[in-house]
């Protein structure tokens, strides 16, 4: 295995050769703001190796099979591959406007991604690790089609969280084939699935376990990703099923005329076809990154909600068949904001295409390096301290240094620069930081990196403050100094600008045509620019305001369509009381109210939930079936003291996502709040499931 992370750091200054990867979108969907966040953390990680003059290639693309583009494709009377195509340039376009820079974005629909698929499959066919079983799987008797994993929904078999997919569940991140779910619900129509026997074909995962234990632990993923795949590992591996049913829109696995390929098998394989597409198009050597002794370096970076994909499946198939395994696998983890899931209600469900049509793309980079540290810790954007941030540091800091003394430079000395460093010692301040910045990059910590970028900022405004150029400007007497301290500014503002440039690219270029350079390269810091003329300074990078902020909330929150035309249900976050908050004190007509259905429920089972300090989970009996409810009367009763309690439920209440599962209603309860709640209990001779007038 070439390149871990574990290299030191003295090897970072040798020439390397890097493939660059993120996670592909699903051709389904807009991109927003969760997809920017590992976007724009690939591509901070990828220009600043650009920088240190390494040979990178950065590649992406659409994840385009599975049932649900090939019923989209029906709903919209087009085809699957002219729908795909157009949603490729829609997210390619957005990208762009992030300045996100790929060297290819292409599509999981490719010959390339085919024949690779199929060589893998074929190669683990001849080592003996596909086998074929008949198996139940769920079948959608009104839309008359086999069920994939994610588009049935039920209770998990392993902690019975409601609202999970069929294939691993969002709270326990337990694994499981979608048969195992409790009280399966089709996603397309809503009908209980039926079980029908099937042949499917396997991947026999569990032969690859005790390379899967070493390999997790050899650098290539951080250490608490590591020990997530520690406890599966443990857990037992299973079979992994690689094959879906007609009709499915897809690969077709070889020697067959109706069984695909999991979606799954051929999504990652996408990384190794958009880079071969690149590589016939370009002249570069494909097999030299990917053969398994490589002295290249793969690097995938993903969210955390797809390490089982990455980081177990993906290095057993590549080793199996003879091909490298990832170098390092950077693993984030979820956008929240202002505390909460991102809502459609709240207008905070923002897509990349109306952000950009209000702020700068250069204010969510240096937002979102600010608060990634190499983690897979959650984000959170407090919209009120992104735009105090941005200005603060930004604008009142970095770019500040150059506004505040170029026009001296200019007025005074042609624009051109003194011939030596005022404070030579100030100046190594700057210089020094070069390593230490650049391992901070190297490991995704950017939130440390902008911390030290920004100290340097305070010592230069530090600088400029206490000699006062201003006043200088005023005594013919002081026209040296004047030069020196204006041009240690300028030239403390340009270290800025380099460091800065893998978070600013549109920022950097500007500053680049300002100090009249060419584009900015890590080792430019060796050198101070003295006796060199810059141009005219011209404003970088403008204040953000609130107000145009609570536009782009707004308009986010007005009415949109989903994928097939219908109105969008809204996405539901972990403190609203409905599927659709309503903001501000709107009134509602009787006639709305009598729409709330009141029901008799049982409470049958409680308990306390994992990382909520006021949630308590319930299992509620509501007559002829059970229902999950998250209820926020944790500081007033504890799990013993509900079992076997009545209590009343609000049953037609749409389900709401929560981090911690699907809350499939809300009871009924009242009090001040804290420890001053009280659960409204029916009259005796209440039962389950009766109505309550």
């Amino acid at each position: 295995m070439c390149g871990l992370f574990s290299r030191r750091l003295s090897d970072l200054a040798m020439a390397r050769r890097i493939l660059v990867t993120s996670a592909l979108p699903n051709a389904n969907g807009p991109i927003h703001l969760g997809h920017m966040l590992e976007h724009i953390q690939t591509d901070i990680w990828v220009r600043f190796q650009r920088m240190r003059g390494h040979e990178v290639y950065y590649v992406c693309a659409d994840d385009t099979h599975g049932t649900a583009t090939m019923i989209r494709a029906e709903e919209e009377s087009t085809t699957p591959e002219a729908l795909i195509e157009q949603m490729r340039l829609d997210h390619l376009r957005d990208f762009t406007g992030f300045g996100i820079s790929y060297d290819n974005y292409y599509s999981t629909h490719s010959p390339e991604n085919q024949h690779y698929a199929e060589l893998i499959y074929n190669r683990l066919q001849e080592a003996e690790l596909i086998f074929t079983e008949e198996v139940e799987q769920l079948y959608d008797p009104e839309k008359k089609l086999f069920l994939a994993d994610r588009y049935v929904v039920g209770e998990c078999p392993r902690c019975g969280a409601a609202g999970q997919y069929g294939d691993n569940c969002e709270v326990c991140s337990a694994t499981y084939n979608a048969t195992e779910l409790k009280n399966p619900r089709s996603v397309y129509s809503g009908a209980t699935p039926e079980l029908r026997a099937s042949e499917h074909y396997f991947f026999d995962l569990p032969k690859y376990t005790e390379f899967l234990k070493e390999w997790t632990k050899s650098g290539a993923v951080q250490p608490e990703v590591a020990n997530k795949l520690s406890e599966w590992l443990d857990a037992g591996l299973r079979a992994w099923d690689i094959s879906r049913d007609a009709p499915y829109f897809g690969f077709t696995i070889p020697g067959t005329d109706d069984k695909y390929f999991y979606v799954w098998l051929d999504a990652p394989i996408g990384y190794m076809a958009s880079f071969k597409n690149y590589c016939d198009a370009n002249n570069v050597n494909f097999d030299e990154f990917w053969r398994a002794d490589s002295d290249c370096e793969v690097h995938h970076f993903i969210g955390k909600d797809i390490i089982n994909f990455h980081a177990l499946f993906w290095p057993a198939e590549l080793d199996a068949v003879g091909f490298r395994t990832p170098t390092r696998i950077h693993t984030h983890g979820f956008i929240t904001v202002n505390g909460t899931k991102m809502s459609k209600s709240r207008g905070t469900f923002i897509t990349a295409e109306d952000y950009l049509k209000f702020l700068s793309p250069e204010y969510l980079r240096y937002y979102y390096a600010a608060k990634l540290n190499g983690s897979s810790d959650d984000i959170d954007i407090n919209l009120e301290d992104f735009v105090q941030r941005v200005n603060s540091d930004l604008v009142g800091k970095v770019v500040n240094i150059a506004s505040r003394t170029a026009g001296f430079i200019h007025k005074q000395f042609a624009g051109q620069l003194a011939g030596e460093m005022h404070d030579a010692a100030l100046w190594q301040k700057f210089v020094e930081q070069t390593e230490n910045i650049a391992a901070l990059y190297e490991r995704d910590d950017t939130s440390k990196a902008v911390r030290e970028i920004t100290a340097l900022a305070d010592l230069a405004n530090q600088y400029i403050a206490t000699h006062e150029p201003w006043n200088l400007n005023k005594d013919p007497a002081q026209r040296e100094r004047l030069h020196g301290v204006c041009s240690q500014a300028i030239n403390m503002f340009r270290a800025l600008a380099i460091y800065l440039k893998p978070i600013l690219p549109e920022m950097a270029r500007k500053a680049e045509a300002f100090l009249q350079v060419e584009p900015f390269q890590w080792n430019d810091l060796a050198q101070p620019l003295l006796g060199h003329t810059i141009a005219k300074f011209k404003p970088m990078l403008a204040r953000m305001e609130m107000k145009t902020v609570d536009q782009l909330v707004a308009a986010s929150a007005e009415p949109s369509t989903d994928a097939a035309g219908e109105p969008a249900a809204a996405d539901t976050d972990s403190n609203s009381g409905s599927a659709d908050d309503s903001e501000g004190d709107a009134y509602i007509h009787i006639d709305d109210f009598a729409k709330v259905q009141l029901k008799v429920a049982k409470i049958v089972a409680a308990d306390f939930v994992e990382g909520a300090d006021k949630l308590l989970q319930l299992t509620l009996d509501v007559g002829d079936h059970q229902r999950n409810v998250f209820s926020g009367i944790r500081e007033a009763y504890g799990p013993a003291d509900l079992v076997g309690k009545l209590t009343v439920v609000v049953a037609n209440l749409a389900p709401r996502k929560m981090r911690f599962g699907v809350s499939e209603g809300m009871v009924l309860a009242a009090g001040p709040g804290g420890t001053d709640i009280f659960l409204l209990s029916p009259d005796s001779g209440a039962a389950p499931g009766m109505d309550v007038s």
